[in-house]
């Protein structure tokens, strides 16, 4: 299921004299077949869609450090349990990387919220969240994870671990993994085990 609703909205009126002069350069039939060809494997997908989704897994927004403290973040948040594996097994990161770029209004609360993250356990710990303890982590998020309780000054980390914590959410609960570990079962055909007992023994018929 595509976790986005408006794509197909998207770019249908941004056709430009560029756009048209590029589509009539040898070479274009060829790619616009390419993502047609694509599309046809995805049932369900726009040709668009599927060019538009390659580019933006292809591009890179968050460097190595901010994606390694994005994996503990989100670990912390979903982490494994006897039900099933945590928020990196699920690739949560992955899925926040590729929103961040799909909808960039989060690039800057997100890049300065892990930012923030750093500067406050470097005054605190003379670390880094990433090199952190796991101790000196969980004291760091318990400041940051509940707004109601949050304390002054500490406001701006509070905006972004609720950011945070909804990506993770989204990531994971719309994965194979998090739809099983919310026991949704769909749609599936009833079982018929026979007329209840009690109702056989309202009208007599128990022993029938």
């Amino acid at each position: 299921m595509n976790r986005r609703e408006s794509l197909k909205a998207i770019g249908l009126t941004a056709i430009s004299s560029a756009v048209l002069l590029e589509a009539c350069k040898p070479g274009a039939l060829k790619t616009e077949k390419a993502a047609d060809e694509k599309a046809a494997a995805q049932p369900g997908r726009e040709a668009f869609e599927v060019e538009r989704d390659n580019a933006l897994n292809a591009a890179k927004f968050f460097n190595e450090h901010e994606m390694a403290t994005i994996a503990i973040l989100s670990d912390i948040i979903i982490p494994k349990d006897e039900k099933s594996g945590s928020a990196t097994d699920a690739k949560v990161p992955d899925f926040i990387e590729f929103i961040v770029k799909d909808i960039p209004e989060h690039q800057i609360p997100m890049r300065g919220g892990l930012k923030w993250l750093d500067i406050q356990c470097l005054n605190r710990f003379q670390k880094t969240f990433k090199e952190a303890s796991g101790k000196q982590r969980i004291e760091m998020v318990d400041d940051i994870a509940y707004p109601k309780k949050v304390k002054p000054g500490m406001q701006q980390g509070a905006a972004f671990f609720s950011l945070m914590r909804d990506l993770t959410a989204s990531g994971f609960f719309t994965t194979e993994m998090g739809v099983k570990d919310l026991g949704y079962a769909g749609n599936v055909p009833n079982k018929w085990t026979g007329v209840p007992a009690d109702v056989l023994k309202q009208y007599g018929m128990e022993n029938v």
